[in-house]
């Protein structure tokens, strides 16, 4: 063995290419192509979605970001929300979400709902006044001949109690704001009646339209009005009904009729209670008001009320 002859030994290195399946490369370049046509299509539903005013505020943002982001505006995103708002109705485009909108249209019912409680049981109140003015004065044999003379009934201010005169019959003495004694024993009834309502009230005078000897530039219509609603206002209080229930006394002279047809008719010459619903009350109650007249549809049917 030692004197055989040595033998070179030879290694063959055989360098191997992988080949693989040669396919790994175009999944990342499908990857990338998805998500751009992903992203495509995204951006065109985002446009189609976004009202026009918010476009242009884009449009303006790329144009001046920096003017946009100091003085705000339009192009702040105030025009319109860009997706459809949250909340309880998706539908809803215009405005940004605001913290607490969610909750909002149940707050919402609510307090309508609330609103609407509060009016009928204010109208079922005001309802059961009448009744009981109506029931004393049948029981009042003082009160019931003078029946034809007062006229109650619910207008959109609340319960109206209006004292009109007769031919024969005048609730003041002739062209003065005197009353007379059944008128006052009247006002008394009513007054202690109003009482049991927490309702304030509102007192109108009226007269017809024949006018004084010395004309609108001396002691005229309206002046005598007036003196008649405070009077009548003084016998209320007199009679016994809280002064605090008070809330106007107004003179309108022979501005508004009761018989349009005839305005020298007795019929106009008048003192008007109204015992005002909640929804009046809150309007008269409003500072820098302007005095309004409402004719409605039958004649005699005139409420006054105050505008904001």
């Amino acid at each position: 063995m030692a004197n055989e002859e040595l033998r070179p030994i030879i290694v063959k290195r055989i360098k191997k290419v992988a080949g693989g399946h040669h396919g790994g490369a175009w999944k990342i370049a499908y990857a990338d192509f998805v998500t751009a046509m992903m992203a495509f299509f995204l951006l065109m539903w985002l446009l189609g979605s976004t009202a026009k005013g918010s476009l242009q505020g884009i449009a303006e943002y790329f144009q001046t970001p920096l003017k946009v982001a100091m003085a705000g505006g339009e192009g702040s995103g105030d025009s319109s929300s860009v997706i459809n708002g949250g909340g309880r109705d998706l539908t809803l485009r215009d405005g940004q979400i605001k913290k607490g909108d969610i909750e909002a249209p149940k707050k919402s019912y609510n307090l309508q709902a609330a609103e609407a409680a509060l009016a009928k049981a204010d109208a079922e109140r005001l309802k059961g006044l009448k009744s009981k003015i109506e029931a004393a004065i049948e029981s009042n044999a003082t009160l019931k001949q003078y029946k034809k003379q007062l006229l109650l009934d619910i207008t959109t201010e609340g319960l109206r109690i209006q004292m009109v005169d007769e031919q024969n019959r005048p609730m003041f003495a002739s062209a003065k704001a005197e009353l007379q004694p059944y008128t006052k024993v009247i006002l008394h009834e009513i007054g202690k009646a109003l009482n049991d309502v927490p309702n304030r009230i509102s007192l109108s005078g009226h007269t017809d339209a024949a006018p004084y000897g010395s004309g609108e530039k001396g002691y005229s219509n309206w002046e005598l009005s007036a003196d008649r609603a405070n009077a009548s206002r003084r016998e209320l209080i007199y009679g016994g009904m809280d002064e605090a229930k008070v809330l106007r006394v107004v003179g309108l002279s022979s501005s508004v009729l009761f018989d349009k047809n005839d305005a020298l008719n007795p019929i106009n010459r008048r003192i008007s209670i109204i015992v005002m619903n909640k929804k009046a009350e809150e309007s008269a109650s409003q500072d820098g008001g302007s005095i309004e007249v409402n004719n409605q549809t039958d004649a005699g049917e005139v409420s006054v009320k105050v505008n904001k």
